[in-house]
């Protein structure tokens, strides 16, 4: 390899450094930004507050969570300022990371992209208030009717927070199933037929994952998986339009 081609190609190394750093340091700003707002209004005690009133509800009239720790009171209400921050800023980080990698995609490619960094934001924030809005309450609920009367039910706020928190990431991963269907058809890797013909197994492993990833009543087991299968049919619908909106110019003739 010539001096040239080196030199060209260590320049061409730093800006990509240089373009990853600048896109790294925006989504951080976007982050801020909006933490710097919610820190503003509506605060971190009311953001907290609303977290926990799925858990405030199911308990007896009165009762309140518990803070065991000296810090806890001021730690766990930064803690979800910071991680609500994130949620609400993920589509101008992803839109970041989509900025990075689409000058050295195709005009079919940067098709593929684009609608996936969109769905993706979206059905994780979808999955994220589906959790809070319709599954928290009745899991609450279950496990307050489950103790015995001799169990006073005063849960930590650090421990609810890890609760959530798992429980969240977790709906808001699972409700990303589309999305895996529509790549791994458009990749080549799973055909839309052969998707329909294990439909069956999908719809049993759905069943295990949210069995593994709810608690152990049959409410919120099923308040998973059904949503998980209705979105595994909605990426078959998608997928074979997806496909074709995206395909190369060779791949067409």
């Amino acid at each position: 390899m010539s001096d040239d081609n080196f030199s060209g190609l260590q320049e061409s190394f730093i800006s990509h450094l240089v373009e990853l750093r600048d896109r790294l340091v925006k989504a951080s700003l976007g982050i801020l930004v909006v933490c710097i707002i919610l820190f503003s209004w509506p605060g971190p005690a009311v953001i907290y507050d609303f977290l926990a009133q799925p858990m405030i509800d199911s308990l007896p009239a009165g009762s309140k969570l518990i803070a065991t720790g000296i810090v806890s009171p001021f730690m766990v209400p930064m803690k979800v300022t910071l991680l609500l921050s994130f949620i609400l800023a993920l589509p101008w980080v992803l839109y970041q990371a989509w900025a990075f990698v689409a000058p050295g995609l195709y005009a079919h490619e940067k098709k593929l992209i684009a609608p996936l960094v969109i769905s993706s934001s979206l059905l994780f924030v979808a999955g994220v208030a589906f959790c809070y809005f319709l599954v928290f309450g009745r899991v609450f609920k279950f496990i307050a009717e489950f103790a015995p009367a001799s169990i006073t039910v005063s849960p930590d706020i650090e421990n609810y927070l890890d609760f959530i928190m798992s429980m969240c990431f977790a709906f808001g991963l699972t409700f990303e199933v589309p999305v895996v269907v529509v790549v791994l058809v458009r990749t080549g890797i799973v055909s839309v037929e052969k998707f329909k013909a294990i439909r069956s197994y999908v719809i049993v492993g759905a069943t295990a994952i949210a069995a593994v990833v709810t608690p152990p009543d049959l409410m919120s087991m099923v308040s998973l998986a059904v949503p998980m299968w209705l979105l595994f049919e909605i990426g078959l619908l998608v997928a074979p339009a997806f496909v074709k909106a995206t395909q190369a110019p060779e791949e067409k003739k």
